[in-house]
């Protein structure tokens, strides 16, 4: 109810102020198209997903009946070194880190297929700055309109440290050993897996190109190397 009570308050004090809700990709959850835009159809598959569908459409009813600057950006997965260990992304690098300073033996994970559309932090906050300045609220899709793997963002991680990732086996079976020592880095376990997981998501960022001139700034890559050697450093510093 954070963003209904934001709002209202809004529209009793101070309707000229301008209000910004970061909405999210796994509204889209069971995917209906690909890639996802600002008309693509909601299909949400987690309590999360459904608090940011009434946030959404809690924004939009406000702009809609009071005439109010308010407006969302559905954002796709967006990284960074500030993000927190339960997420799948940071959970990758610190792991990597730690396997690498000898304080842990093996990452472990769930569904290695599921797609997400990664970018960095960084380059969304710009675009919902954007947003902000714009003469008319409107809703954005922001994303980097590419797809990758979990298992991508593994490999990539572990590249940072110099080392390559060979896959042997399948679904929970699966390990990655490392190219050249036959270690085992990674094991698939189904403590990880979701009952209703969100398989792919993969934004249409057309709008926000053409409306506000944003396009994503940090590669893919680049995002991995960033968070890896952050978490070099602090493992190092015992951070």
């Amino acid at each position: 109810l954070g963003v209904t009570r934001m709002l209202e308050a809004m529209r009793m004090v101070k309707t000229k102020a301008r209000f910004y809700q970061a909405s999210s990709s796994e509204m889209f959850g069971k995917v209906l198209e690909t890639p996802q835009d600002e008309e693509t159809p909601f299909y949400p598959r987690s309590p999360y997903a459904c608090a940011k569908l009434y946030a959404f459409w809690t924004t939009v009813g406000y702009r809609e009946s009071y005439n109010m600057f308010a407006c969302n950006a559905i954002c796709f997965n967006n990284e960074s070194p500030r993000r927190g260990f339960e997420f799948v992304t940071r959970k990758i690098t610190r792991t990597v880190a730690e396997i690498h300073y000898g304080k842990r033996n093996v990452l472990e994970l769930g569904n290695m297929d599921a797609q997400r559309d990664w970018g960095h932090t960084r380059d969304y906050v710009l675009a919902q700055y954007l947003i902000l300045q714009q003469p008319d609220p409107e809703d954005f899709v922001i994303a980097t309109v590419e797809t990758h793997t979990v298992r991508e963002f593994v490999e990539q991680a572990f590249a940072v440290d110099e080392k390559k990732v060979d896959w042997e086996g399948t679904g929970s079976e699966e390990v990655g050993r490392d190219h050249i020592t036959g270690r085992v880095l990674v094991r698939v376990s189904p403590e990880f897996y979701r009952p209703a997981d969100v398989k792919l998501l993969l934004g249409d960022a057309t709008k926000a190109k053409e409306k506000l001139g944003w396009v994503p700034k940090t590669t893919f890559d680049d995002l991995i190397k960033e968070m890896v050697i952050n978490d070099m450093r602090e493992v190092k510093n015992g951070v």
